[in-house]
């Protein structure tokens, strides 16, 4: 072989070498780029919330816990390709196999995925939803409690700063975790509409109430008791009483006029608390729903049966449950055994 011919095939095989890396380099930038430069250990997706100020590198340090990176240096190159050096915040799902590209295109749009929020009718005051909202959302609790408290504002939704909590109906809704006060309260009002079909507004209006006075009613009705079974009976008592303008006398609006949610008792000086909440002291339905009512019971409401009860007391036997009466006489007489039992366990 002459040493020209020597010369032109090490050129080749030198030339086909360098295509050969050129291309596997390529076809792994390729992979990593478009495919796959990050795989969950688990084989799950897995989402992170990226709050403000956050750099590329601490949603790195956050990832690096449930991901395995495939190449860190390639990784690099297209951060700086893409000129990636800060996501956008909120709250990212990735799937158990993401490509660099698609992860930084994502991050720094703000191609945000959906969270789940939700609260239970344990919710009573504006600040106790408001403190639960800004748990679960980018926004503080001022920003949420500033516009419950406001008459104006709540008057856009057709409501009062007292009927305010009616718009939030205890579920769970999707939503972006980085949405704007506003956008959440033309959501939930939205939601709100959406609960109230025709065929429960026809009923409410069959009853002579408003949608709040159904919500307002149901909301005494849950603070009643835990027994469900129980709370068409009660519903049909307070509708009652409402019908013939009697004072509704329900011990869970005064506790809530004295914002003591753990008392157990309520007594004569509890009875005298000046506040519209005080349904011992002021006839008719008190300003709004003492607590977050749920659905469920609004339709408790709605579908309450006729009954002519007007009065109820604990049970003396302390099962939770209720006894339903239609005459004073009669209601005197369990009242007297519940507190007879109350003084013998020493229940202040």
């Amino acid at each position: 072989m002459t040493k020209k011919k020597k010369i032109i095939i090490a050129v080749c095989a030198t030339i086909g070498t360098l295509v050969f890396l050129g291309g596997s380099w390529a076809v792994e930038q390729y992979y990593r780029l478009e495919v796959c430069n990050y795989e969950s250990y688990d084989g799950e997706s897995h989402g992170y919330y990226v709050y403000p100020g956050m750099t590329a590198d601490s949603l790195l340090t956050l990832m690096q816990k449930d991901y395995r990176i495939g190449s860190m240096t390639d990784w690099r190159l297209h951060a700086r390709y893409m000129l990636y050096t800060s996501p956008t915040p909120g709250y990212y799902k990735f799937p158990a196999r993401i490509g660099d590209k698609h992860l930084i295109r994502r991050v720094l749009r703000g191609q945000e995925s959906p969270v789940n929020i939700t609260w239970t009718n344990r919710i009573r005051t504006r600040d106790q939803l408001a403190g639960c909202l800004a748990k679960q959302l980018l926004m503080d609790s001022a920003e949420i409690i500033v516009r419950l408290d406001s008459a104006d504002y709540m008057k856009r939704f057709g409501l009062t700063r007292e009927t305010a909590v009616c718009m939030f109906i205890p579920n769970t809704y999707e939503v972006w975790w980085t949405m704007s006060p506003d956008k959440l309260f033309e959501r939930m009002q939205q939601e709100y509409n959406r609960f109230w079909t025709d065929e429960r507004t026809a009923k409410a209006e069959a009853k002579h109430l408003t949608r709040e006075e159904v919500a307002t009613i149901a909301s005494i009705v849950e603070s009643e008791t835990n027994k469900q079974a129980e709370y068409p009976l009660i519903a049909s008592l307070y509708l009652n009483r409402v019908r013939k303008g009697m004072h509704l006398q329900a011990c869970p609006t005064v506790i809530f006029a004295t914002g003591n949610f753990k008392l157990r008792r309520v007594l004569n000086r509890h009875l005298a608390i000046d506040s519209p909440y005080n349904t011992y002291k002021y006839a008719g339905l008190p300003p709004g729903p003492i607590r977050c009512v749920r659905g469920t019971t609004i339709d408790a409401v709605l579908d309450a049966p006729e009954t002519s009860y007007l009065y109820m007391c604990a049970n003396p036997d302390f099962s939770g449950t209720h006894v339903f009466t239609s005459h004073y006489s009669q209601h005197a007489m369990v009242a007297k055994a519940y507190r007879q039992a109350l003084d013998d366990r020493d229940i202040l």
